[in-house]
């Protein structure tokens, strides 16, 4: 036993020390990795160190670890050491050096743990204190647990309270925390049904205020395969806070349902339906309209125009019923949303869409009728809703659609605050508490409402917190006046590519007074606009403050040829503008191509707040001829118009892109960053005309535009257009041409009685025998048609015509080699001859006119 344990020590030596594992202890002493040359061994590399030899570094060939017999720290053992042998080196002279052992040592690094940084686990990490969005996530559940939101996929409702995102939500859980839930609110899905069965809706369903205008039954239960797009809307609106899907944003709410998008409807079906149960349905969501394909062009007819000015006038007991539009999906399509007559309506709040983190998606329009934004489908998500069937969700709600009844869902939630608020305090409201999306865009600083506007945000996007704070304290504005412009009569060929044909109109304080205006909300423009392309037109409104809205832009797919027949354009841009000062309209034709068009007439319109509330009256209810220039009575010229073609100009807008989701309204048949251009103030425009500015109540003379230069010669003669100074050089130009026409006339006619005297002289005239002929029985020649004085024209005695009148007759005829005579007036002398039976008269003349020469033979009498 004793024999084996003596050959124990070897047996241990011979093991590969790969196998062996040895402690280190770094608190003791200091250790070095070491890459030595293949032809070194480690052990005369210690020796010589002074350190121990602790064994290969692992599997690294050729790199071993080294020991200290005690820590020194901040002292390198072998570094000190090469350090050393350099510095002995340096001292000798040069030439060669024999090689040192330390030259095989290749790498030394002394392993510091102090220096070195933590190693982590690759699992999940311990919440920190503050990171945003593991305390976003925390609080959306504390939020779930105070409000007792138990609804599966409520997180996943970034809309309501986005944790990824964080802002990016509408900002409504703190409205909740208040108790304001929607009660006592009615929302009308106006669209393809409702599920009233869901478990999700069944409690909020509101059962009095819905019907099924399609299949003309009480309940609009879905009944197609792709009625599904109302429940959708419905659910983000009035979903109930259950154990189902989400929770809408007026979960206390209601929400009723009118069927009208699941097969054609009639102008008066359609008109009941959007005043439907119009005392208790309060708000009317809408996420339709004509298709968004960029052609077409479609407004409601007069039945539905007339029932959404019944429902804001009577609705809700007179304050007004609410109708919230999902502006299009048609930018990718060149869409603008003036387009839509029922977007581009002052009745409708007009809703486009931001995607989950805050940018524009591709295809919500924008225009200048847009109010606000609110967020939908984009960044690779979209809205989480109610589906149809009992318990069944839906992850992929989107474009303008979804972002529409969002809208309507906050405006529940302020009238359960304030249900005294009419349908305009809500269009007031709404633009005071948008706030600013933070991308490019043609962000403009509107001074009246001191907030700025673009036409791909509107004011911004809507805030629910902000909204219902404000609401609770409002005080509702004045009732809404108006003033109409006169007919401005344009009729003038529009110039094509960056030109820009300008009409402008001076509205004066006194007019607003008299319409009772203060200060604006809506600003509307009628025009008519003969084009053989429509998609090629561009219009914009300059407002006196310099406000620009894109009334119209260029629609590529667009090739109506149409024009704007009656059409109006509306801007939400000026809100809360005076309205005092010139208002100027700017058409374009931006296609150089073979169409053309006339810009026939426009006429301006102003909707705000009245200034005698007592005083204002109701709007009439609307007609079939309120939006065209076809009535005899016209509102009287109080102002001046002008019209220019500018010299400063501008390219049209660039357009965003499009969306299929938003339903078009059956019904209706279906059917590309601007600059601003305006008149130079050297390019004076002409004074109003009779045929401009019908004032056939008046006879007062108008009031001068500041930019009226007037005629530069008094009337009938005409302006053309253009200023005093290029009329004076057309008037005087045109002068001196006809001064010199006159004179070579004049010269013509001289010179050519002389030569008439002259040939007299020459030949004086032969007497023509009796028989026609000559003493040697030829023909005589008849010198110029006259001779012998006969009444024949030539002929002698019934012989044939002389050859010199044919000579003379022949010289004016289209074969002549004579140059074509200028004709100027009458000769007196030529008057006298026909009156002593000569041939020539004004007869010959005629049929030189006429292309038919004088022959042989033909009676010129």
């Amino acid at each position: 036993m004793k024999l084996e344990l003596a050959w124990l020590p070897a047996l241990l030596l011979s093991i590969p020390s790969t196998c062996v594992a040895r402690a280190r202890d770094y608190d003791a002493h200091d250790y070095y990795a070491v890459h030595l040359s293949p032809s070194i061994q480690p052990q005369d590399v210690s020796e010589h160190l002074g350190l121990d030899y602790e064994g290969p570094l692992g599997q690294l060939e050729d790199h071993y670890i080294f020991r200290a017999s005690d820590r020194q720290q901040g002292y390198d053992h072998i570094r000190t050491s090469q350090e050393d042998l350099r510095r002995r080196r340096r001292k000798r002279e040069a030439g060669w050096e024999e090689p040192h052992i330390l030259d095989s040592v290749l790498l030394a690094q002394k392993q510091e743990l102090e220096k070195r940084f933590p190693l982590v686990k690759r699992g999940i990490l311990p919440a920190r204190q503050d990171p945003p969005v593991d305390s976003a996530v925390q609080k959306g559940i504390d939020i779930a647990k105070t409000l007792g939101i138990a609804d599966p996929i409520f997180q996943e409702q970034w809309h309501l309270y986005n944790h990824v995102q964080v802002g990016h939500d509408i900002n409504v859980t703190g409205v909740w925390e208040q108790g304001i839930t929607g009660k006592n609110s009615t929302v009308c899905i106006v669209d393809d049904g409702l599920d009233m069965d869901s478990d999700d809706l069944r409690a909020n369903y509101f059962a009095a205020g819905s019907y099924d205008f399609n299949d003309q039954v009480e309940d609009p239960r879905p009944r197609l395969s792709d009625d599904k797009h109302g429940t959708r809307c419905a659910g983000e609106i009035a979903a109930v806070r259950n154990d189902v899907c989400g929770v809408g944003i007026a979960y206390d709410g209601k929400v009723s349902g009118a069927r009208i998008l699941s097969k054609l409807i009639s102008d008066a079906d359609e008109a009941v339906a959007m005043n439907y149960a119009f005392q208790e349905n309060q708000i009317y969501s809408c996420s339709w309209g004509p298709p968004d394909d960029g052609q077409a062009m479609e407004a409601p007819g007069i039945l539905i125009k007339r029932a959404m000015v019944n429902g804001i006038q009577k609705g809700r007991a007179g304050l007004g019923s609410i109708y919230v539009f999902a502006i299009g999906n048609g930018a990718a399509n060149d869409d603008n949303c003036n387009f839509d007559g029922y977007t581009n309506s002052i009745y409708s709040v007009s809703v486009g869409a931001i995607d989950r983190k805050g940018l524009h998606p591709y295809y919500s329009e924008k225009c200048s009728a847009q109010l606000v934004v609110t967020y939908s489908s984009g960044s690779g998500d979209a809205i989480h809703t109610t589906d149809v069937g009992a318990n069944k969700c839906y992850n992929n709600h989107g474009g303008t659609s979804a972002a529409g009844p969002i809208v309507a869902g906050i405006y529940a939630l302020m009238l359960e605050a304030n249900p005294a608020l009419t349908w305009r305090d809500i269009q007031w409201l709404t633009v005071l508490t948008a706030v600013k999306v933070d991308q490019p865009s043609d962000w403009t600083m509107n001074e009246g409402v001191g907030k700025e506007f673009s036409h791909q945000f509107g004011y911004g996007k809507a805030d629910a917190w902000a909204l219902v704070e404000m609401a609770k304290n409002w005080t509702n504005v004045k009732p809404q006046a108006w003033f109409y412009s006169p007919w401005m009569h344009v009729k003038h060929e529009i110039p094509q590519g960056d030109k820009g044909l300008t009409s402008s109109f001076d509205v004066t304080a006194e007019m607003l007074t008299k319409a009772n205006v203060e200060r604006l909300e809506h600003v509307t423009v009628t025009m008519n606009v003969e084009h053989t392309r429509r998609g090629d037109l561009s219009v914009e409104l300059r407002s006196p403050t310099g406000m620009v809205s894109h009334l119209a832009t260029n629609r590529r797919n667009d090739a109506a040829n149409s024009g704007y027949v009656d059409w109006t354009f509306m801007s939400v841009a000026h809100w809360a503008e005076s309205g005092i000062g010139t208002w100027t309209v700017i058409l374009k034709d931006t296609n150089v191509n073979e169409h053309s068009g006339t810009f026939t007439d426009w006429r301006l319109k102003l909707w705000g707040e009245s200034i005698d509330a007592d005083s204002q009256s109701l709007l009439p209810m609307p007609t079939e001829h309120d939006d065209d220039d076809h009535d005899e009575v016209h509102v009287p010229a109080v102002g001046t118009t002008s019209v220019a073609v500018p010299t400063e100009t501008g390219a049209p807008a660039g357009n965003p892109n499009d969306h299929p989701h938003r339903p078009v309204n059956s019904k209706v048949s279906a059917t590309a960053t601007t600059s601003a251009t305006q008149s130079t103030s050297t390019a004076e425009p002409p004074p109003t005309d009779d045929d401009k500015v019908p004032d056939p109540d008046t006879t007062a003379t108008p009031t001068p535009s500041p930019t009226d230069a007037g005629n530069f010669l008094p009337r009938p003669f005409p302006t053309f257009g253009v200023t005093k100074s290029t009329q004076a050089w057309i008037y005087g130009s045109s002068a001196l041409i006809l001064i010199f026409l006159v004179a070579l006339g004049t010269w013509y006619i001289r010179m050519r009685r002389k030569r008439r005297w002259m040939n007299r002289d020459d030949y004086s005239f032969e007497m023509v025998n009796p028989d026609g002929h000559d003493d040697d029985g030829d023909q005589a020649p008849a010198l110029n048609g006259h001779a012998n004085g006969q009444a024949n024209g030539g002929r002698a005695n019934g012989g044939k015509p002389k050859q010199r009148a044919g000579q003379l007759y022949d010289a004016f005829a289209p074969d002549s080699d004579e140059d074509e005579p200028f004709h100027v007036g009458s000769d007196p002398e030529d008057d006298d001859d026909h009156e002593h039976g000569h041939g020539r008269q004004a007869g010959a003349d005629q049929r030189y006119r006429d292309d038919e020469p004088l022959r042989e033979g033909k009676d010129v009498s």
